[in-house]
């Protein structure tokens, strides 16, 4: 075994790993003896497949050459698709507009060409196929709005409209009789895991809602994935005892709740509303539910029987995406510490998964993957807080004795996401290097309830930069990490925390921010419907509160940021304008202060070409290396390159 300081270790996870050999994986379904799924293939920064598989088959995709389905809605991204039987209706990643293929033909649009943009997300079939009820999506000269609508799939070109005048509208769920459709939705300033509204219309016909009812809600009350079981009995999930838990009416009147817990426990059942169309619950032939139950950030699948017993069904996998499920077998996107995000089936007589698709087709070996520990950490206002710990991990190399690792403290975005524990390269990439990593989720971070996840309400740049700075302190007590090499890292929304980390403690050696906020002031006139609100729930109402946000600027305490700084941030970005990494790299400049900003001309928020991704890697590779006192290393399987 080689002897070599920690980031100069030689590993066999390039740069380029990054991008080629990956397929990211969402939007399972299960339908008869098939399982399909969205799948898009990160070489090539372009399209979206719809793929399928049958039990014993392999992998195919679901529609002709040349076709990708992908609906934009919301600006994150919706369900696509749906299937009755074998006929696919799908949206068209380039016109945005609801098709329909039927094996043997041709694609076929249902929606007329539209004046203005329009974009339909999350179909749903009628029991006998001859009509879509979906989420429609306009940009208007002064607004985009949010309605549900009816579509028949003969080609007509109808669209009627069955629900409007909310702000956003999530994924609809028809009976299966088809003469009720759910639905929920929610308003400006709230995000959907903040507050939203479970409503259920009644069908006269397929295309006319005869009565509308507003079956749940309530202030700090979350709704989510309405769906009917087989019984034709509403389910939802929702949190008003603090957690996601799965609820199914009562099937009596007079009470004040109509639903009643499926299976009472301290878990999520649901996930943020980020994409329209997320599925974590389905049933099974024989009356049963399984669902994915996500404690202290680990998921579970569930299984409850029609006579409420509750078991879980243990299994390799620890993060669940996705689910569905079909007769007698779940689908699921799942992935593990040591398994990266996978379809996989697992039937109700066999106790183990059967892998369908890996993102990653050809892992890397055991040997350099490691694995996470879940640590829990003393936090301000004597709270605690969560992080996955990865140690350096390298079979070929090792430090000298008595050499601590540098520690990259990871900052998710959002923030209203979480950090899941997954095997990603993006993590290996460093760990293999000598580097040890901690993703923090910090107050806010789903997954720990709501109380947890409102920690950060009105202390955006607070909260999550405490639990951030603390996390690096527990592991320079605890001995695992070296206090002269900190490294805060953070994109989007975790590049501001990552900079306000630098700039409120003096514990970093390095910052480096991927697309991140710099002036929160400019986000809400700039960023697209579904986020531009987000900062009254984390900062204050806007505009009233606008003083506050100009506090909070990371350009208003620039001269305070002594820390060498590293920026990157595409020219195209649609939410945080390009010019906030251009205008701070000039404050740091004038200060002195080492800065380096790498700008892409063709990329927007998120880098998605491979060449822009490799360099960004190898980029801040170097600089670590300049920084901190290490030569990475050259040749072999790494690649270092030169802007």
């Amino acid at each position: 075994m080689t002897v070599a300081d920690h980031g100069a270790w030689r590993s066999v996870i390039s740069a380029d790993d990054l991008v080629h050999g990956l397929h990211e994986l969402s939007y399972v379904d299960r339908v008869g003896t098939r399982t399909y799924w969205v799948e898009s293939v990160r070489a090539t920064a372009g399209a979206t497949l719809l793929m399928y598989a049958d039990d014993a088959g392999v992998p195919a995709q679901a529609l002709p050459s040349g076709r990708s389905a992908r609906s934009d809605v919301y600006g994150y991204g919706a369900g696509p698709y749906c299937v009755h039987h074998e006929t696919v209706f799908f949206v068209d990643a380039v016109d945005q507009g609801l098709h329909r293929y039927d094996p043997g033909g041709e694609p076929r649009a249902l929606t007329p060409d539209a004046i203005v943009p329009t974009r339909y997300a999350a179909p749903a079939a009628s029991p006998d196929g001859r009509h879509l009820y979906c989420v429609r999506e306009r940009v208007l000269a002064d607004d985009t709005v949010h309605d549900l609508v009816c579509v028949p799939t003969d080609g007509s070109g109808v669209v009627t409209v069955l629900a409007e005048g909310h702000d956003f509208y999530g994924a609809p769920a028809l009976s299966p009789d088809g003469r009720r459709l759910a639905f929920v939705t929610w308003d400006h300033p709230h995000m959907a895991w903040d507050e939203s509204t479970l409503w259920e219309v009644r069908l006269a016909d397929p295309a006319t809602a005869s009565g509308q009812r507003r079956v749940g809600g309530g202030p700090r009350r979350s709704f989510t994935q309405p769906r009917y079981g087989p019984d034709g009995r509403l389910h939802v999930v929702h949190d008003g005892t603090g957690w996601w838990n799965l609820y199914v009416e009562r099937g009596s009147a007079g009470k004040a709740d109509p639903f009643v817990a499926l299976a009472p426990m301290a878990a999520e059942f649901g996930r943020p509303d980020w994409f329209c169309g997320l599925s974590t619950y389905g049933f099974l032939d024989d009356g049963s539910v399984v669902a994915a139950a996500r404690s202290q950030g680990v998921d579970t699948l569930v299984r409850i029987t029609p006579d409420g017993s509750v078991a879980t069904t243990p299994g390799a996998f620890t993060v669940i995406d996705s689910l569905a499920a079909a007769g007698t077998t779940v689908a699921m996107i799942c992935a593990s510490p040591g398994l990266a995000p996978a379809v996989a089936l697992l039937p109700a007589a066999d106790p183990d998964i059967q892998v369908v698709r890996r993102s990653r087709p050809h892992p890397v070996g055991r040997e350099w993957v490691s694995t996470p520990e879940r640590i829990e950490f003393p936090t301000e206002a004597g709270l605690t807080a969560h992080a996955l710990y990865y140690p350096p991990r390298n079979p070929d190399f090792s430090a000298p004795d008595g050499v601590l690792p540098p520690l990259i403290v990871s900052c998710h975005g959002g923030p209203t996401v979480m950090s899941t524990g997954a095997l990603n390269y993006g993590v290996q990439f460093w760990t293999s290097r000598g580097f040890a990593v901690v993703e923090v989720n910090y107050g806010g971070s789903p997954g720990y309830g709501r109380a947890y996840r409102e920690r950060i309400r009105g202390r955006w740049g607070i909260t999550d930069v405490e639990d951030c700075v603390n996390a690096a302190r527990h592991l320079v007590a605890a001995g695992a990490a070296d206090p002269r090499r900190l490294i805060v890292r953070g994109l989007s929304s975790g590049g501001y925390t990552a900079l306000h980390a630098a700039l409120r403690a003096s514990d970093f050696a390095v910052v480096t921010s991927y697309f991140g906020v710099v002036d929160p002031a400019t986000i809400p006139g700039r960023t697209h419907k579904m986020e531009s609100r987000y900062l009254d729930g984390l900062i204050g109402a806007w505009p009233e509160e606008r003083g506050e946000y100009e506090r909070r600027s990371v350009l208003r305490h620039a001269a305070d940021l002594r820390t060498p700084t590293l920026l990157f941030h595409g020219l195209k970005d649609p939410i945080v304008p390009a010019d906030q990494s251009e205008r701070l790299r000039l404050a740091l400049a004038e200060q002195g202060v080492p800065v380096r900003h790498v700008t892409y001309q063709d990329e927007g928020h998120g880098f998605a070409r491979p060449e822009n991704v490799i360099r960004t890697a190898t980029e801040e590779l170097r600089f670590l290396g300049e920084l901190l006192g290490f030569v990475p290393a050259a040749g072999g399987t790494d690649q270092l390159v030169t802007p």
